[in-house]
């Protein structure tokens, strides 16, 4: 990668490497296209710990992590006195480590920024080279590609044969036991790994269970899943404010529907409120009540939606008002990072409840505002964006 553009490396005969001319002018050409103001700076860590995309093989890890991974790896060794000097680290052909910002807040806490114009070119490099390697791999594992709905548990309880199970141990179906339990409280609870693994997982009905999928936002246990399913329905955090509406919320939000939102209601609080966490009803925002907006073009005879949505927010949820969500598109040529509209937090939960009502019904019929007794009085805040103006994070 030379910033946005793949580059070919050829091998000769004599074991050198070289790359075509026109290729290295395109991406020479794309280069001098870059602005660069250095005081114009954008923050890329570290956050609060939230839920990351395990990665499978032929896909990439994201250059934020890439990136706060090398630094606290560095970090720690300069307090055990280890560190030694390394050579630059290029991430798409840029010298990060060259412009990288540290800044400590209250004469602690350390942060990173990086230049605007950075951000964005490692941004698109990142989406160009997912894009290749969807292109050229037989078989890419990537969060783009559809997984079907395994089939669940057989009447008499127990899963179908997979090869992921042992077929020697018995796993039990999930029958609500720990419905409405603290996962704070359970955590700390001696032996509770084994426990989680003698249930089968509580979405697709067929591997072992392996943790407990749990509300981020109220603090409830949900269910025991599977690995693959616990990672299916993370959102796809940049920020701890900002997620990239992938391929795979076309399954979540609809050949699965009914599916995910009986295991995110199993939340009391989510359930309560009629709504999903913040992360959650951005994505299903974005991706169902917003998609009449996004931007298409002309493929053949007909017009594909075209570049990534995204969706970030500021303010508190809980806090009438206060919290917006704001949706763009990136990589799109009619404008790479183009706001698609802002929507208030009340008037996302409204079109929510109306989808959900007509979308499913029982699930809808079993929540409702009179069952707040007993959740949680703590507000989660969300935090404000410190990136630029007018909301945008790029």
């Amino acid at each position: 990668m030379l910033g946005t553009c793949v580059v070919e490396l050829v091998s000769t005969n004599n074991g050198q490497w070289r790359v075509p001319t026109a290729q290295l002018r395109q991406a020479a050409a794309a280069w001098n296209t870059v602005e660069l103001d250095a005081f114009d700076l954008v923050r890329i860590g570290p956050f609060h710990p939230v839920p990351q995309q395990d990665r499978s093989a032929g896909t990439l890890r994201r250059w934020r992590q890439s990136i706060s991974r090398e630094l606290q790896s560095r970090n720690q060794a300069d307090r055990q006195g280890s560190y030694k000097s390394e050579p630059p680290s290029h991430r798409a052909g840029v010298d990060w480590r060259r412009m990288l910002v540290e800044r400590r807040r209250d004469g602690a806490e350390r942060s990173w920024w990086l230049p605007r114009a950075v951000v964005r070119l490692l941004d698109a490099a990142e989406h160009a080279e997912t894009r290749w390697l969807q292109a050229h791999l037989s078989t890419p594992a990537t969060e783009e590609s559809p997984r079907p709905m395994q089939p669940r548990a057989t009447a008499d309880g127990t899963p179908p044969a997979t090869g992921e199970a042992d077929p020697t141990v018995q796993l039990r179906p999930y029958a609500g036991e720990l419905q409405g339990q603290l996962y704070s409280v359970l955590t700390r609870r001696p032996g509770m790994s084994r426990t989680v693994a003698g249930w089968v997982c509580a979405v697709c009905g067929t591997a072992p269970a392996a943790v407990l999928d749990h509300c981020h936002e109220h603090g409830y246990v949900r269910a025991p899943v599977c690995l693959s399913c616990n990672t299916l329905e993370r959102p796809d955090h940049l920020y701890n404010n900002d997620i990239r509406v992938a391929g795979r919320y076309s399954r979540l939000f609809g050949t699965d529907t009914v599916d995910w939102l009986h295991h995110w209601h199993r939340c009391p609080g989510c359930r309560a409120r009629t709504t999903l966490p913040l992360p959650h009803l951005a994505a299903w925002t974005a991706h169902t009540a917003c998609r009449t907006l996004r931007p298409t073009h002309r493929q053949g005879r007909t017009r594909k939606p075209c570049g990534v949505l995204r969706v970030s927010w500021t303010g508190s949820q809980n806090t009438p008002r206060s919290c917006l969500l704001t949706v763009s598109v990136d990589f799109c040529p009619s404008g790479e990072h183009r706001i698609l509209t802002r929507v208030p937090y009340r008037e996302a939960l409204g079109k929510f409840g109306t989808w959900l009502a007509d979308t499913a019904p029982v699930i809808a019929a079993d929540a409702g505002p009179e069952r707040l007794d007993g959740l949680p009085p703590e507000s989660r805040l969300v935090v404000a964006d410190t990136s630029g103006e007018a909301l945008a994070l790029f």
